[in-house]
């Protein structure tokens, strides 16, 4: 099986997907961040296509940053500046394998864990 990245943000505050989330890839090497992929969540809170796809996997560290700040804003959140705006989420895929990181959301706090 070759290896692939998935992620998708669901709202916690509200239960339900987060649409229109811009979504930002990274190679980490050392210092340096590389810049691989970019996406928008759709209306399921996913990207259309994996974020990574198996013709571009590579095991190594990397960075998923998610942009919220647009979207809590949109959903009413007045705080300036608010608590989440960018949220980095960084890790590393050590095996040729699907990986799947989402980012579960609400305006004072986030989780995330190796989904399926």
């Amino acid at each position: 099986m070759a290896g692939y990245l998935t992620t998708h943000v669901l709202d916690t505050a509200q239960g339900c997907p987060a649409e229109g989330i811009k979504i930002a890839l990274y190679r980490v090497s050392g210092s340096t961040h590389s810049k691989i992929a970019e996406a928008v969540t759709n209306a399921d809170g996913r990207t259309d296509a994996p974020i990574l796809p198996a013709a571009d996997f590579k095991t190594g560290i990397y960075e998923l940053v998610f942009y919220a700040g647009d979207y809590l804003r949109a959903q009413g959140q007045t705080d300036d500046p608010l608590f989440l705006d960018q949220v980095p989420i960084r890790f590393g895929m050590a095996e040729d394998d699907h990986y799947h990181v989402p980012l579960l959301l609400s305006p004072y706090g986030m989780s995330t864990y190796r989904g399926s």
